[in-house]
């Protein structure tokens, strides 16, 4: 299953977050980076706003997709096109708290999950894993692994069929 994420609902949850944007997406980027892997599954993460310079439009951070709302528009409606051009919107889980985005994206066949659980699932997921000290390490034969973290699976480019 793989996950959309309404980046700013969920870095809303974090006080103080808006006094310094960029740093809190990098910050949601590295947690949802260790989610993916630990779930071994895809992650996107659609942001409203301009685009970051350390994390461009379309780029893979640690591994997870960078969107951001296109211009005049907003993350809901990117999300909203993301399930809907999916050739499975069933097999999308789309993290909001939004409850008009949620119907939209669930009327589709994707799941929900609430912000807040998400947040959870996260810390989660983060407190029950070692702490590595010289960053990510892969072992020699987990491709998977290698090429999540570089953003290369050619499965990668399935969520974002909206072009």
């Amino acid at each position: 299953m793989a996950y959309i994420i309404d980046g700013n609902n969920v870095m809303g949850q974090t006080p103080g977050w808006h006094r310094d944007k960029p740093n809190a997406r990098r910050s949601l980027l590295r947690k949802t980076a260790a989610f993916a892997r630990a779930k071994v599954t895809r992650v996107t993460v659609v942001f409203d706003g301009a685009p970051d310079r350390e994390a461009p439009e379309g780029s893979a951070f640690l591994g997870v997709k960078v969107l951001y709302a296109e211009p005049g528009s907003d993350a809901d409606t990117r999300i909203e096109r993301l399930v809907e051009n999916s050739q499975d919107p069933r097999g999308l889980t789309v993290v909001t708290s939004d409850r008009h985005l949620g119907f939209l994206v669930r009327s589709r066949g994707a799941t929900v999950v609430r912000s807040g659980e998400f947040r959870k699932q996260i810390d989660n997921i983060l407190n029950s894993q070692p702490k590595v000290e010289d960053g990510e390490q892969f072992e020699a034969g987990d491709l998977n692994g290698w090429l999540r973290y570089f953003g290369s699976l050619p499965e990668d480019d399935e969520i974002g069929n909206e072009h």
